[in-house]
């Protein structure tokens, strides 16, 4: 036992490596990050969980039923993706898909490679303008961009030495590897950290501003939140920061990234 975690150890180190995802933006968002796992396992697994998730959804009647709504969000996240080039020149070309979830949840996610789903009950409880959604949807490819759910996997199989036997049979690069189950995890029942929350949320706003949205409506779409939610903010967003740490961070970049928009209405 003792040769073999030894071994996968060593297969941990040689794998793992330290990467600038993003380019820093206006913003400014700098941090290298270690990854373990392969953006080509993390991509097909979250393909896997997506198709699991709309098919559980289809099922049950609750996939695209209204027509309108979805045209809405989509024509949103029609003008953010170009925006990414500004983090990252592969993102425009991703397989992006967008779909909305009949559910009361106030919810939206991106998994990784632009997956994104919306949930009903964020448009009917809060009300937002399209400037808010696009707030929300800003921060969930942020998320994307930064590779965050590729670096938490990375961090569940460092940590889970079952999975990193397995990982070390079929070779750690991970052509093999299934890691369906952590994205569904990683997507609905695991916080994001404060690090990861507060660099979506600078980015957001960024995207948002660059396709012409008004970043200052995450400031809005919060105190919205407040209202709605009471102490407790939607399950797409972390419980921490706290709200008014994490308002007055987005003020902040919001007024930070204005040029941009400002720059955006004009050519729209």
């Amino acid at each position: 036992m003792r040769n073999a975690i030894v071994l996968v150890a060593l297969a941990l180190a040689a794998g793992c490596q330290t990467v600038r995802t993003t380019g820093p933006g206006v913003v400014g968002v700098e941090r290298q990050q270690s990854m373990l796992v392969s953006s080509g396992t993390v991509n097909r697994s979250a393909e896997n969980a997506y198709r699991k998730v709309l098919s559980d959804a289809a099922r049950k009647g609750q996939l695209n039923r209204d027509p309108a709504q979805l045209s809405r969000i989509r024509d949103i996240a029609n003008r953010l993706i170009p925006p990414t080039a500004a983090f990252r020149a592969d993102a425009p070309g991703w397989k992006w898909e967008v779909n909305v979830i009949t559910s009361k949840d106030v919810n939206a996610w991106c998994m990784p490679s632009g997956k994104i789903a919306v949930y009903a009950g964020l448009i009917d409880k809060l009300q937002p303008t399209d400037d808010e959604i696009a707030a929300v949807m800003g921060h969930e490819i942020a998320h994307a961009l930064r590779e965050h759910g590729r670096e938490r996997a990375s961090q569940a199989v460092a940590q889970g030495i079952g999975v990193a036997v397995i990982g070390a049979a079929v070779g750690l690069s991970g052509n093999a590897m299934d890691l369906t189950q952590l994205v569904l995890d990683l997507t609905f029942n695991l916080p994001n950290s404060r690090t990861d929350e507060t660099e979506a949320d600078r980015i957001g706003v960024e995207v948002a501003a660059r396709g012409g949205f008004d970043p200052r409506a995450a400031v809005t779409l919060w105190e919205k939140m407040q209202k709605t939610g009471g102490s407790q903010p939607p399950q797409f967003l972390s419980t921490h920061p706290s709200h008014q740490t994490r308002i007055s961070d987005l003020r902040a970049y919001a007024e930070r990234v204005m040029p941009l928009y400002e720059k955006a209405r004009e050519k729209r």
